[in-house]
């Protein structure tokens, strides 16, 4: 299920034993929009994975915590720790992969 994340879900979020995607994007975002679509289709393929999403327009604070300078960007966090950095669009094998190195069931 993806779900939308601002600073208290957040640190909930990635907190998680299984590994999260976190997408960080905006609304005027071309490239952004179009991971949106690729990251909503892998949801429905494989519901099971956890995937958020944060607004950097709503969310300044956590786009500047992590240095996000480019969108779209996804961090994968695990146990409260980031694992891999994406930038740029990135289709939905490699996403697959990504989940499938770090433990997901996928």
């Amino acid at each position: 299920m993806i779900v939308n994340l601002d600073k208290n879900s957040f640190k909930t979020a990635i907190q998680s034993e299984k590994p999260i995607l976190v997408d960080f994007w905006a609304s005027w975002c071309a490239p952004c929009m179009m991971q949106g679509e690729i990251l909503h289709q892998l949801d429905e393929k494989y519901p099971d994975l956890q995937i958020g999403k944060v607004n950097v327009d709503e969310n300044r604070e956590l786009a500047m915590q992590f240095r996000v300078d480019s969108i779209p960007t996804m961090i994968l966090f695990k146990n409260n720790k980031p694992l891999e950095l994406l930038i740029g669009l990135r289709p939905t094998d490699a996403l697959l992969e990504l989940f499938k190195k770090h433990g997901a069931s996928v």
